[in-house]
């Protein structure tokens, strides 16, 4: 049953834990924070975090846009006595070293990365189970990796349909002249083929060395993924999220009956309360020192503590 989050300042646990954070390389081009509890309990479950598209760390930042949304999250987490870990795409690894090729990027990758932090983590055996948390593009990466390999999974502000579904209903509000250039775009790609750009306008989608990215990531329905997930499953979204809307989770919880849905009241795309006005929205994609909404965690935890 769908549940309604209303947006009320709740009270602070008072035995919210001290964390510490410590770094961790799980190869070289996966780099990231563990947030721990100081004081670690007998059921101590590790969540992986996982961010959303573009050039994102491991607090949940790109440049010029800071606020460390996932950071916050990793502590919310910590402080209710479970561990977490935010990484930063291999992209940040690969323009460190000089040795980025967009031509070669590959959303399996980014799935595989998933994998390999999951299996780094269980030869620990230090974490009674792995519960993997997607934010954005990083739900459906998320939703692919966990199948087979994690004790859980949540979908924050995932979609329901495939990458090119959401594009052209993007194109379609933004630049309706552009909608049938980019449906025959991406069927082309759709088949596994590349295609020769004549219309610089979408040079930003379609240009040469984005088309293999874009070939990898378009062949996957989350509808369809999240059906081969055998286990827990939450799924969030807020109310004031002007990327991804409240109908993509209501498409997943269709796709998945079992899972539970909490829609969060007033929570946009980065964790914030805001309100639909594009202008305010946006406003607090670039505040470090706004909080994430209460709830979002609240939902986290209390799912984390029902496995």
């Amino acid at each position: 049953m769908k549940k309604i989050i209303l947006f009320l300042i709740l009270p602070m646990v008072l035995l919210a834990q001290e964390i510490k954070t410590s770094e961790i390389n799980i190869n070289p081009l996966i780099n990231g924070t563990l947030f721990s509890p100081e004081k670690v309990s007998k059921q101590n479950n590790l969540v992986i975090l996982i961010a959303g598209s573009g050039p994102t760390d491991r607090n949940g930042n790109q440049r010029g846009m800071e606020n460390n949304s996932l950071k916050l999250l990793a502590e919310a987490i910590a402080k209710e006595g479970n561990t977490a870990f935010s990484f930063d795409k291999r992209i940040f690894a690969q323009l460190s070293t000089g040795t980025l090729d967009e031509k070669s990027l590959n959303f399996d990758d980014l799935v595989t990365d998933v994998k390999d932090i999951i299996s780094y983590f269980k030869l620990q055996k230090k974490y009674t189970k792995i519960i993997i948390a997607g934010h954005s593009e990083g739900s459906l990466i998320g939703m692919i990796a966990a199948k087979d390999n994690a004790d859980a999974y949540i979908s924050i502000a995932g979609s329901g349909r495939s990458a090119d579904q959401l594009i052209v209903e993007q194109i379609e509000t933004l630049a309706p002249n552009l909608k049938t250039e980019v449906e025959e775009g991406f069927a082309t790609l759709k088949k596994g083929q590349t295609f020769e750009l004549k219309n610089a306008m979408l040079a930003s989608l379609f240009r040469e060395s984005v088309q293999p990215y874009m070939i990898s990531w378009i062949k996957y329905n989350p509808q369809e993924e999240i059906k081969k997930l055998n286990i827990p499953v939450l799924i969030i979204n807020g109310t004031t999220d002007l990327q991804v809307e409240t109908s993509e989770a209501e498409l997943l919880k269709k796709a998945k009956p079992k899972a539970s849905l909490a829609i969060i009241e007033g929570m946009n795309h980065v964790f914030k309360k805001t309100t639909n006005d594009k202008t305010e929205n946006m406003k607090t994609y670039n505040d470090p020192n706004l909080p994430n909404v209460p709830e979002l965690s609240v939902e986290l935890n209390t799912f984390i503590k029902s496995l």
